[in-house]
């Protein structure tokens, strides 16, 4: 590539187009990023790549965006954007595709989804179609075609993390004997960042897939087997796409909006039936054990880098206050923004805990305490090693400190007894003169359990956390 001419990497903000993101900036390759909101990559992207905002359907701000652009990612779906969502994808290529050709874009590369022979779900077509019409624009496109993709935040891999996780028998309709190729979502990732290298003239259909073929109910087994669940699975022929949908939206509500147009995609088989991905690209795919023991073992992080979920901001971190279910993380946060600056706000947070207390409802935290000890946990009477200073291991009554960074960020991680994981987060970001205080309280449920903990003690969650947050905002500023 020749200096100056850059990348256009569209789906930034999405699943796959994050890690991309990261990856090609890992690469050193020059990248403008087209997002619909101002702001919506600000602090994810380096200082040399540059943001275009532009909205799929306005011409005029996609010319602008490709202007000056040697290559470009097409990565836009709008599947969770109602019922229309064909139609918008189809005129959304045809300006996508009309602008390459003007600004002399040499190479579009396109992810569109793998379905075998026979009738193609409404989802799948789509995908199908768009990389169709982006072709017949004239600009040469690197089109591949996915199997499901596997990885923490993908939504094949939420879905079925959601229902191995809260049903210990489950009810299958016919599509879980059907057959998949999974895939990495690493792996599509690094072929979708080779296909910037390929020669000229090698630009065509890839069908990519992971190393062994497995129906989803062999993904549910595997999966179980690497969280140590016991899960039984009874078919049933019964079950319409429809009616699947309605059962997996009562399971799953993250997934009401696309469910139906899921479960459709699901009856068609996806497995790699050409090779040529294979013999044009050195990368070994990984299999289903190990894409899923990454995307566990990525979920023990904070959050996943990205979800699928991400553009629609299904989560609710994006408000300033909401919760948010992806798969099994729930997730409860909100923010308050105060006249002080980070170190004051930072400075009332690590003294939660201890002789101080948790700022509002002690006694609530007391009982909590009690009830840990009598369940064989540590309880609340562990204190903390120093009134205020804090570091990575510390305990703090029945929390730990699992990443602080001083002014900006304090995670603590749950010791207590809980059916899952949980910690409470802080984070304190300069803003306007003051700053702003974000509390997010997060909890990784394991079976129906887990979820009954949580929804059964949110509306208290809700009172505490809710009270502290405004105790955290009043001790920030100064004494009058």
């Amino acid at each position: 590539m020749s200096e100056g001419e850059r990348v256009l990497v569209t789906g930034a903000t999405g699943y796959v187009g994050g890690r991309l993101l990261v990856e090609l900036e890992k690469r050193g390759v020059p990248l403008r990023c087209m997002v619909r909101r101002e702001g919506a990559l600000e602090r994810r992207v380096s200082a040399s790549t540059e943001i275009a905002v532009a909205d799929a359907l306005d011409a005029a701000a996609v010319a602008r965006a490709l202007a000056g652009v040697r290559a470009a990612y097409y990565l836009i779906h709008s599947m969770g954007q109602g019922e229309d969502f064909a139609e918008k994808d189809r005129e959304a290529a045809r300006v996508f595709g009309a602008a390459a050709r003007q600004a002399g874009v040499s190479r579009i590369v396109y992810l569109g989804g793998l379905g075998g022979g026979g009738r193609l779900s409404e989802h799948l077509e789509s995908r199908r179609e768009t990389g169709e019409i982006l072709r017949a624009s004239g600009v040469p496109v690197v089109a591949f075609e996915a199997s499901i993709v596997i990885g923490s935040g993908s939504l094949s891999f939420e879905m079925i993390r959601a229902l191995v996780e809260r049903l210990p028998v489950m009810i299958c309709p016919r599509w879980v004997a059907v057959e998949a190729q999974p895939i990495a979502v690493e792996d599509v990732v690094a072929y979708l960042a080779d296909a910037l290298d390929l020669p000229a003239g090698a630009e065509r259909i890839y069908e990519i897939g992971g190393r062994e073929r497995v129906t989803y109910a062999g993904l549910m087994r595997e999966y179980a087997r690497q969280r140590g669940l016991r899960r039984w699975l009874v078919p049933v022929p019964v079950l319409t796409p429809r009616l699947s949908s309605l059962w997996l939206g009562l399971v799953t509500p993250l997934y009401a909006r696309v469910g139906r147009k899921l479960i459709e995609s699901l009856r068609t088989p996806s497995v790699v039936r050409d090779d040529a991905a294979r013999r044009a690209f050195s990368i070994e795919p990984r299999g289903v054990a190990e894409a899923i023991r990454r995307a566990l073992a990525n979920e023990d992080a904070a959050f996943a880098r990205t979800r699928w979920s991400d553009p629609v901001s299904s989560s609710g971190l994006l408000d300033r206050y909401g919760s948010g279910r992806p798969g099994t993380r729930l997730i409860d946060s909100r923010t308050v923004r105060v006249d002080a600056p980070p170190a004051a706000a930072f400075d009332a947070v690590s003294r939660l805990g201890g002789a101080r207390g948790w700022y509002y409802g002690d006694w609530l935290w007391a009982v909590r305490g009690f009830l840990d000890l009598l369940a064989g946990g540590v309880g609340i009477r562990r204190g903390r090693r120093h009134e205020s200073d804090l570091a990575v291991g510390d305990a703090v009554d029945f929390w730990r400190v699992e990443k602080i960074e001083p002014n900006r960020l304090l995670r603590l991680r749950a010791e207590m007894k809980l059916p899952g994981r949980a910690w409470l987060q802080f984070e304190t970001t300069p803003d306007a003169g003051g700053t702003e205080i974000r509390q997010t309280a997060i909890f990784d449920s394991v079976g129906l359990l887990g979820a009954l903990y949580w929804y059964g003690l949110y509306p208290l969650h809700r009172l505490i956390f809710a009270g502290m947050l405004r105790e955290i905002a009043r001790r920030s500023m100064p004494a009058a």
